[in-house]
């Protein structure tokens, strides 16, 4: 068998159904995709490669997804900590973007971000955000995969002046990527308190026509549960179903704030939920019910938030917080098991996007987006359960080798496509204009 190709790594970490761990076994990969997985010994005697890769001690792992963030907000890490989210948002954040960004802002910012996710393991990333064309461009420069949202709120910003010309530039740019590679596009709908009804049914008919997910955040604390019961007399969840939003297309982020019946509701509706358990920790949002939400079987993704809230995009360090969090809610040491949580930041983000035939699990006819981690590290020996150790233990410095569609973007735990120096420059001149304004 001629590949491009091979890898012998101690473990490979499928990510399928059988929630297997293969171990001595290499994965082959031809034309960027995965072609087979099979016995080292096998693998060393049937195949020729023109790449060979011995990964002793390593684990191989599908590329990470993270579900939801805010990629330029990296250069507003750290701005405005340990206060409540909409003092947050209204007193810090909203002012810091109306004064800052355009489209460099989000360049340096999404391009950051790009650098800090591609070393800890992150190949694709689901973002809300203006200027997502140039968050689309960064990513795709960087070779890694984006959902570039088309986001909407009812208010002027920097980017536009009101919901039709949010939607216009948001057309504007699914149509750029329709049929790109590596770029894919979401409806993003800020949150039931910054998008009316009419926005909100326009984006459900173009959402339908389009066959693309509609984004937003959801049940996110309890005071837009309140706002909404006196605003709409209903709350958020019943609204967006009231609008025919509630489908396998509504992506909701957050939940924090739900009810039995409301997870029946979205169960049945076949939508699905991002838990970003740090950043609902650090704006004691509240707790979403991860456990009771998979025992009801809707699917549930991973993502960091902003690194404004977060403050990191490490979903290595995402996957533990989901798990420990999980448990301590369902008061269950049995709930969120290890292997679930490596498959919410993997293949139940995938899912989520309409993206699992392509990515979310390494098995053959997938697209090679693999990650290596290196378990010989002190903190990781030894290694009697090669997932507990990735998920309980392991950290994003153990990050070696990351590949998108079989082209490697981190080698040795360095980037190949990113200027590491120019980027870290560039982000500390932004921090420097911000911080001297305030």
């Amino acid at each position: 068998m001629q590949a491009e190709l091979l890898l012998h790594p101690k473990w490979i970490v499928p990510v399928d159904a059988a929630e297997r761990v293969l171990t001595d076994h290499s994965l082959v990969v031809t034309g960027g995709r995965i072609r087979a997985l099979l016995p080292t010994a096998e693998a060393r005697a049937d195949v020729q490669a023109e790449q060979e890769m011995d990964l002793p001690g390593h684990a191989l792992i599908p590329g990470l997804i993270n579900a939801h963030t805010h990629s330029p907000m990296t250069l507003l890490r750290g701005l405005a900590d340990d206060l409540p989210l909409m003092t947050w948002l209204n007193e810090h954040i909203w002012p810091a973007e109306q004064r800052w960004v355009d489209p460099e802002f989000v360049r340096a910012g999404t391009r950051l971000a790009a650098l800090e996710m591609l070393k800890s393991g992150t190949v694709c990333f689901n973002d809300m955000y203006f200027f997502a064309e140039v968050t689309a461009k960064a990513a795709a420069d960087a070779g890694m995969r984006a959902i570039a949202g088309m986001i909407l709120v009812d208010f002027p910003t920097r980017f536009a002046e009101g919901p039709e010309e949010y939607l216009h530039k948001g057309l504007e740019l699914h149509d750029r990527y329709r049929d790109h590679a590596l770029i894919r596009t979401a409806f993003a709908p800020h949150a039931p308190y910054s998008v009316s009804d009419g926005p909100f049914e326009r984006i459900r008919t173009l959402a339908d026509e389009l066959e693309v997910p509609i984004h937003i955040h959801l049940h996110e604390t309890r005071d837009e549960i309140v706002q909404s019961l006196r605003d709409h007399g209903e709350r958020p969840l019943a609204r967006l179903n009231r609008l025919g939003m509630l489908g396998p297309n509504l992506v909701a982020v957050h939940m924090t704030q739900i009810e039995e019946a409301e997870i029946e509701a979205v169960a049945r509706a076949g939508s699905h939920v991002v838990h970003c358990p740090e950043s609902n920790l650090k704006l004691a949002s509240g707790f979403c019910p991860a456990a009771r939400l998979l025992d009801a079987g809707v699917n549930l993704a991973l993502g960091t938030d902003g690194a404004a809230s977060n403050n990191d995009l490490d979903m290595m360090d995402e996957m533990q917080a989901a798990a420990l969090l999980g448990k301590g809610v369902a008061g269950s040491p049995s709930a969120l098991p290890a292997y679930t949580a490596l498959r919410m930041a993997t293949l139940n983000g995938a899912r989520a996007f309409g993206l699992d035939d392509e990515i979310g699990s390494l098995e053959p006819g997938k697209s090679a987006d693999i990650v290596a981690l290196d378990l010989r590290d002190p903190d990781t020996q030894p290694v009697y359960h090669p997932v507990s150790q990735i998920v309980y233990a392991a950290g994003r410095d153990q990050v070696r080798q990351v590949w998108v569609a079989g082209r490697q973007l981190i080698r040795d735990g360095e980037p190949t496509t990113l200027d590491a120096t120019a980027i870290l420059q560039e982000a500390r001149e932004w921090g420097e204009r911000i911080a001297a304004s305030n």
